[in-house]
């Protein structure tokens, strides 16, 4: 099932703590660009399905890597494309955007996000392995 538009924003405004829905879509924006970096095939393409069209389409025509980012390296990429972010508030932005994305994925498609990305990634989602301890 795909979200709506409106509806994908307030998952992400609510989870982020954001004041406005544009500060929740510039965190959506920068975060599934990354994320279409690192995604390929039928997993983007399967994922683009479940999201509103505009972040669809960014999700499928992402920024360039030159090669896969950890997790850490994902956060800080985050942070150098969002005015004023540091680190701390990249890695909110990211957590609000991903866990947002994991619940329209659902389990079986996360699985398939989770298995083309660097090791970490499921505590971004909000989904941590089984047996997982920060």
């Amino acid at each position: 099932m795909t979200l709506r538009w409106e509806a994908f924003l307030e998952h992400v405004q609510e989870r982020g703590e954001y004041k406005t829905p544009e500060e929740a879509e510039r965190s959506a924006r920068v975060v599934l660009a990354l994320l279409g970096a690192h995604l390929v095939g039928g997993v983007r393409v399967d994922l683009a399905r479940r999201l509103p069209e505009t972040l669809a389409l960014i999700l499928l025509n992402p920024l360039q890597a030159a090669e896969p980012l950890g997790p850490d390296r994902f956060v800080r990429a985050t942070a150098a494309w969002i005015d004023g972010a540091t680190e701390a508030t990249a890695l909110w932005d990211v957590g609000a955007v991903l866990s947002t994305v994991a619940d329209a994925a659902g389990d079986d498609l996360m699985e398939r996000i989770l298995f083309q990305l660097p090791a970490g990634y499921d505590l971004l989602f909000g989904r941590p392995e089984p047996g997982h301890r920060p």
